[in-house]
């Protein structure tokens, strides 16, 4: 897939089929994460595959979507909040390059979600094929960039 069209294509999914991702999709999304930058090169981050969905589902502000989620991943360590940012993001969009889609959530349990995790959790993140199928082939990236929900960008730029 064209990276802009996965960018302008990729919205959140918090309803998921009932069907596994594939061992190779699973590994692509977490080494997507490895490969984002850090700073310094640190890395100071691990990415937890959470086998008790039901257990980190009461650490987060939306329990559906990890409850629904084949795939959930906490993201927990060190790492600065930049930093998990761009490890998130090239997940979420790794994923969506194989049409698995995604919803990052925030943590409403930090002491629960590291008792899981083992180290302290900075965001989770679900994965799983649509409920709905999508096709972000179906537009250019310029028609999904105009449908988007989002400010214009003329009144996010400034020259200075």
């Amino acid at each position: 897939m064209d990276t802009f069209l996965a960018i302008a294509s990729r919205r959140e999914t918090r309803d998921y089929a009932d069907t596994p991702i594939p061992e190779d999709v699973v590994h692509r999304i977490l080494d997507a994460g490895r490969l984002s930058g850090s700073s310094r090169n640190t890395q100071r981050w691990q990415f937890v595959v959470v086998g008790d969905h039901e257990a980190m589902a009461q650490c987060v502000y939306a329990p559906g979507n990890v409850l629904g989620a084949a795939l959930v991943v906490a993201i927990a360590g060190a790492a600065g909040s930049f930093d998990v940012g761009r490890a998130a993001q090239n997940m979420l969009l790794a994923a969506w390059n194989d049409g698995v889609g995604s919803c990052p959530n925030g943590i409403s349990d930090a002491e629960g979600a590291e008792r899981i995790a083992g180290a302290p959790v900075s965001i989770v993140l679900t994965f799983g094929y649509p409920a709905r199928e999508r096709d972000p082939e179906r537009r250019t990236p310029e028609k999904w960039s105009a449908r988007a929900d989002r400010k214009p960008l003329d009144e996010l730029i400034s020259r200075v």
